[in-house]
């Protein structure tokens, strides 16, 4: 399939996901999202490493070195693709929030909330669907809102997770 027919069915498939959240106050979609910004990722590490003897301290310098390394691969991917965001390139369309960056690809939140994720998973194997219900939600979030199309979040969920193997396996 060729590139340009990918990004038909890519855009078709964003617009009908952002049709349920067009004309609405996104209120609370736009709180998960916000959930991924990144504060919260080092208050679970504080905490963590706070009042979690067994695993707390490692897995907070773990996240940290994974963060490092996935940040600027991040970068460096939205730099290398140039994806224009959806309220760019689309006419009449208008996303509901501001991103904090001029390109889509990939989702920053997405492979942020997957990375911590598979971390959360690997050392607290107990709160791995509720780690993943969470970073799936912040990539739909994602397009709900309309600044993300499909393959940005499955790209960032991939890349989140890649990083995350690598940090924990030494890779």
């Amino acid at each position: 399939m060729r590139l340009a027919a990918i990004t038909a069915i890519d855009i078709q498939v964003m617009v009908w996901i952002y049709r349920y959240t067009q004309h609405k106050q996104c209120r609370r979609i736009i709180y998960l999202s916000r959930t991924g910004d990144g504060h919260l990722y080092l208050l679970i590490g504080i905490v963590l490493w706070l009042f979690e003897p067994q695993y707390g301290k490692t897995f907070l310098y773990t996240a940290l070195m994974a963060y490092a390394l996935e940040i600027p691969v991040y970068l460096m991917l939205k730099k290398m693709f140039k994806r224009a965001r959806p309220a760019d390139l689309l006419q009449n369309f208008k996303a509901h929030i501001t991103p904090s960056d001029k390109f889509s690809l990939p989702s920053g939140h997405t492979a942020a909330a997957f990375l911590m994720a598979y971390m959360l998973s690997y050392y607290y194997p107990a709160v791995m669907p509720i780690a993943y219900l969470w970073a799936c939600g912040i990539g739909v979030s994602r397009i709900l809102l309309g600044v993300h199309y499909p393959t940005d979040v499955i790209l960032g969920a991939s890349l989140g997770t890649l990083i995350g193997i690598m940090s924990l396996n030494g890779l």
